[in-house]
């Protein structure tokens, strides 16, 4: 199977991957809730399992949605997808031994490392949206931990919305796909 070909199955399947974006920004709120309302281990805690949560709640959005919410059996880009998947909650584990040390660093390290596991996407989607999403993540996480401290404090509440943001631009860039592919079919 060539990689474009198998770059649009994964488009198709999982509609841009706008899902894991949206699931994602309801943790990244609520992880942000237990970091103003609560001690940081609620916080972690919250990013952490909440993050091992997303791909299959994702796959309860498009359910619901209707149609395929899997790659079939055997499909050359399902091992990245579950490769890409695993990069967060280990990399977590750092953010989660910083954020003992340096609890307002905590949130501001997981926009990086979360960040960082989208530019995989970019290969698997074949969608340089995710890039730009990527370089958002990132961008804020480092800015809140080298050059703005004051941001800190909301970063998380700035990831759940650029998250959110490109929940909505994924979808629109899988749906405007979809249509494309049925006018010419």
């Amino acid at each position: 199977m060539e990689v474009e070909i198998a770059q649009a199955d994964v488009r198709r399947v999982y509609r841009g991957g706008f899902s894991g974006p949206l699931v994602s920004a309801v943790i990244w709120a609520a992880a942000s809730v237990a970091s103003i309302w609560g001690p940081i281990w609620l916080s972690m805690s919250v990013l952490f399992l909440g993050g091992m949560m997303i791909f299959p709640l994702s796959a309860v959005v498009l359910k619901i949605m209707g149609g395929p919410a899997f790659l079939p059996r055997g499909h050359p880009s399902a091992a990245l997808a579950m490769q890409c998947a695993f990069t967060v909650p280990l990399g977590l584990l750092v953010a989660i031994a910083l954020g003992s040390v340096a609890p307002t660093l905590f949130l501001p390290a997981s926009l990086i490392i979360v960040g960082a596991h989208y530019l995989t996407f970019i290969s698997l989607y074949g969608m340089r949206l995710y890039g730009v999403l990527a370089g958002g993540l990132v961008a804020v996480g480092a800015t809140a931990m080298f050059a703005a401290p004051p941001l800190r404090d909301v970063s998380g509440w700035i990831g759940a919305v650029i998250l959110l943001a490109f929940a909505v631009l994924l979808y629109l860039a899988a749906r405007a796909e979809r249509q494309r592919n049925t006018s010419h079919a």
